[in-house]
């Protein structure tokens, strides 16, 4: 597997200082050493990589191969020691031996022992060694006490190298971009970095240049600024120039924030200063911050307020013994003296969402701090009426449902394909979506069909292309609102390759092909093949074989919500709703602000909020970096199992063979990223459905025990290990930007541990008596039927949800019906009705919504259920069922 280049370039350097310590104090085979061929791999593959990194770079590591070709171990391992100490964030060098620093040693010493926040700057352009070293003397000249950052500058040569370095370097945050770079590399990359420059290059095209006898120069330069910002939005560009500077920064504005003359050295460092203090601002953070530093007198609500009640206890003392003195003192009913009020805000909090909006692609954002089950009501509220009919996937969490009850529309479920062999669900696909607005349209009620809710991605980790799905379904309908559900998929925003299936990113890319006139040509002509002359639509399988575009007039309305706690750094129930509502103003926002005020406390949890705003600070200085250590960790898992021949006798890692159906996938390999960016880049531009690589699904077939068990008894009680959700044969491990090597490390230990355990209980079982997975699971169930009673007609399967759940709650309505008694009705040809939900948790979706029919396939599914927590079925009592569903 190619990891990625920062954690090759960190073990290559860990690995240096291990062999290189070996030859400094006299190894017993030392000639052996001294010929390692692995010790010049890696010099050779570190004097590549550090072209794309600050402070060392390659000369330093040419300066380390000849030390070692001269037999000076030990100087050579002393700078080897500087660099692995910094990798580590020591800022004391081990073993110093002065006498051997020079004067660039000295600088990169000092700058290692600054305790300011520290980020790296990129240079494109052709320069020279002396150049680059007169660049550097001049950076630190300009470099004063006062400032709040340090930066350090990294140069490379051609417009190869830049997308090289910005997708190896987590730490550049800016870039400096002259003329005179070059094209393509003279470096010697790998082909997976190689092919991935290539496909991140040929997805931007240049816009419109000025029209100057320089033009091929500006496209040249616009090609490069498009790129990067595509890859990292997060970058703050600038445009460094000579001649017709005036010209240029009246074009460029757009791509560049400021175009600079090479003099003016002492602007694009208060600039580069000034953005990473924007992007490091949390202004709630802040006025938490200062509100518990000052000495205020508290004659409002909240006893607990500045520790006021805990303090002078002497019986809960320990509250603030536990959680600290500053918990309590930034506890606050106020709204005022800097704070800021979440139902209407005005400052701190406002430019807090604003941030957060800026961060994630979105033109709007809300903080919610009562979970992403909130955050969904709160859309479906502001965007449908009673009778609506909504889309949903009937596999999605249970809060949609609700909404839908609550607002009275009418669910149409869509059906997500079933993993039998493992229970549990895939995803919806695009052309069961696109059959059940065209059943719509053929019957005449298109136009009550509303929105689309579906779940991206979901628990498993199975990811949908949104814009694939949003341009397709406004073909048909143009006027269509989408909600997904991304209480799981946060993260995804700060990553080159997951962005692009996010709801907020798929909604602006959607929103610039509208508008391009290669669109406008391209619907006109699908347009005289989808309908005749008289305007008939061709047949139901014509639509369904084209990859439908939308009219360059469909609105593009896009809602997520999102559990930005279970993926990013947020307290419990810190989510947020993000918005690309080209009809935000004139139909969504007041009817939004309305359904916020029903949802939303008055008394939010401000520590909460204070940890989304200083969340998002997080992820704009360093989500790239986090989330793609992330996604390495899952796939150095899903590794170490497939290749451990004990692991891979007990344990089978799922890959998207084993959760995508082929005609879904048009790459076709199994697990991308453990081919390389480049593979899983593709695989995320192409296929209909792709698998989140920090999921990994583990097969437990072979231990002799379910899930549940293997979750509780086996990995929670005997190692401390937690996992989220289970499955009769499955568990799921997620990785998070919190995980590390060591835990890594741990839980693979563990699974050894387990497996060796596992075996020898197998070893001694009797045959006759069959595992659990011998034992035939029966299909997953599609919802079955509204009742008659409840269902809109005979032909669609939208239903009045609502009406059905009231009736429920009325005593004499309801009976309850034990499972075998129940089973025994559904075999005598009755058709019970459900009067409640029924939702095992996890994975939270309801296998029974009020009015639904209940049949003997949904009986048999629940009867098989390993889940200890079922929301609405008493195991004492049986199912609540409606005693006449038609009245």
């Amino acid at each position: 597997m190619p990891s990625s280049t920062w954690r090759m370039r960190s073990d290559a350097w860990e690995y240096l200082r291990f062999a290189v310590k070996r030859l400094a104090y006299g190894s017993d085979d030392i000639e052996t050493l001294a010929a390692d061929g692995e010790i010049q791999r890696s010099l050779r593959s570190l004097e590549t990589v550090e072209m794309y990194w600050a402070g060392f770079g390659q000369r330093y590591v040419a300066s380390i191969g000849d030390l070692l070709a001269a037999g000076d171990y030990r100087t050579a391992l002393d700078r080897i020691g500087r660099v692995v100490n910094r990798l580590r964030g020591d800022t004391v060098p081990e073993e110093p031996r002065d006498e051997f620093i020079e004067e660039q040693e000295r600088a990169e010493l000092a700058t290692d022992a600054d305790p300011r926040p520290r980020f790296e700057v990129l240079i494109v352009d052709e320069t020279t060694p002396s150049e680059r070293d007169a660049t550097r003397a001049e950076g630190l000249r300009l470099r004063a006490s006062a400032d709040d950052f340090i930066y350090e500058f990294v140069f490379v040569p051609s417009a190869d190298d830049a997308v090289a370095a910005i997708l190896t370097n987590p730490n550049i945050l800016a870039c400096v971009v002259r003329p005179g770079f070059s094209e393509r590399t003279r470096q010697r990359l790998s082909r997976d970095l190689r092919e991935t420059i290539d496909l991140a290059r040929a997805e931007v095209a240049p816009g419109q240049a000025p029209s100057r006898s320089s033009l091929a120069s500006v496209q040249r330069v616009l090609g490069l600024a498009d790129t990067l910002a595509a890859i990292r939005p997060e970058l703050d560009l600038y445009l460094m120039a000579g001649a017709h500077i005036e010209d240029l920064a009246g074009a460029l504005t757009r791509r560049f924030r400021r175009v600079f003359r090479r003099e003016d050295q002492l602007e694009l460092h208060l600039s580069l200063l000034r953005r990473v203090s924007h992007l490091y601002d949390t202004p709630f953070f802040s006025a938490i911050q200062h509100h518990a530093r000052r000495p205020v007198g508290v004659f409002h609500a909240l006893p607990v307020a500045r520790g006021g009640s805990v303090v002078s206890s002497k019986w809960i003392r320990d509250l603030a013994d536990f959680y600290g003195l500053n918990l309590l003192l930034a506890e606050t009913s106020a709204t005022s003296g800097g704070l800021d009020s979440l139902l209407a805000p005005v400052r701190t909090l406002k430019k807090a969402q604003e941030l957060a909006a800026r961060a994630y692609g979105a033109k709007h954002t809300f903080f919610v701090t009562n979970g992403t089950s909130t955050a969904n009501k709160i859309v479906h509220q502001a965007l449908v009426a009673p009778n609506d009919v909504v889309m949903v996937d009937r596999n999605c969490h249970k809060s949609h449902h609700h909404a839908v009850m609550l607002t009275g529309a009418r669910p149409a479920y869509l059906e997500a394909y079933p993993l039998n062999d493992f229970a549990f669900y895939g995803a919806v696909p695009i052309d069961q979506i696109k059959q059940l607005l065209l059943d719509y349209r053929a019957a005449g009620r298109l136009e009550e069909v509303r929105m689309v809710t579906l779940t991206n991605c979901t628990f498993d980790g199975i990811v949908y292309d949104p814009e694939r799905v949003m341009a397709e379904c406004l073909a048909i309908k143009p006027d269509l609102v989408f909600l997904w559900d991304e209480a799981w998929f946060a993260f995804a925003a700060f990553h080159p390759v997951t962005r692009r299936r996010t709801a907020m990113a798929a909604a602006k890319r959607l929103e610039q092909r509208l508008g391009s006139a290669a669109h406008a040509a391209a619907y006109r002509e699908q347009q005289a093949r989808l309908f005749d002359a008289e305007g008939t639509p061709a047949a139901d399988e014509v639509w369904l074989t084209e990859r439908l575009l939308p009219s360059p007039e469909a609105r593009i309305r896009v809602y997520a919500s999102q559990s930005t706690h279970k993926t990013l750094t947020a307290l419990r129930q810190g989510s947020m709703i993000h918005v690309y509502d080209q009809d935000w103003v004139r139909d969504a926002e007041e009817p939004f602000t309305e359904a916020y005020m029903t949802h939303t406390s008055t008394s939010p949890n401000y520590q909460i909020l204070t940890s989304l705003d200083i969340g998002r600070r997080q992820v704009e200085l360093e989500g790239f970096e986090l989330v793609q250590r992330q996604l390495d960790l899952a796939t150095s898992l899903s590794q170490a199992i497939a290749r451990h021949p004990l692991l891979r006798r007990t344990f089978r890692v799922l890959t998207a063979h084993d959760l995508i159906p082929a005609e879904h996938r048009e790459t076709g390999r199994p697990m991308p990223l453990r081919d390389g960016l480049a593979t899983m880049w593709q695989t995320w531009a192409t296929d209909e459905f792709v698998i989140d690589p920090s999921r990994i699904t583990i097969e437990i077939s072979r231990t002799g025990v379910d899930g549940d068990t293997f979750k509780h008894e086996h990995l929670m009680d005997r190692y401390g290990i937690q996992v989220n959700k289970t499955s009769r044969n499955t568990v799921l491990f997620m990785t998070n930007i919190g995980t590390s090597r060591s835990a890594i490390a741990y839980l693979i230990e563990v699974l050894v541990k387990l497996a060796e355990r596992f075996e020898e209980v197998q070893a001694q079982r009797d045959p006759e008596i069959p595992l659990p997975a011998e034992i035939p699971m029966p299909p997953l169930p599609n919802f079955s039927a509204f009742a008659p009673g409840y269902a809109t007609d005979s032909v669609r399967p939208d239903g009045d949800l609502r009406a059905a759940f009231f009736r429920g709650q009325q005593r004499g309505a309801v009976e309850h019906v034990r499972h075998d008694e129940l089973r025994t009705r559904v075999a005598s040809g009755a058709a019970p009705v459900s009067a409640g939900f029924v939702t095992p948790y996890p994975p939270g979706f309801p296998v029974l919504v009020p009015g639904q029919v209940i049949t003997a396939e949904v009986l048999d599914f629940m009867a098989v259920l390993d889940t200890r927590e079922i929301h609405g079925y008493d195991a004492l009592r049986g199912y609540r069922i409606l005693r006449d569903a038609t009245e």
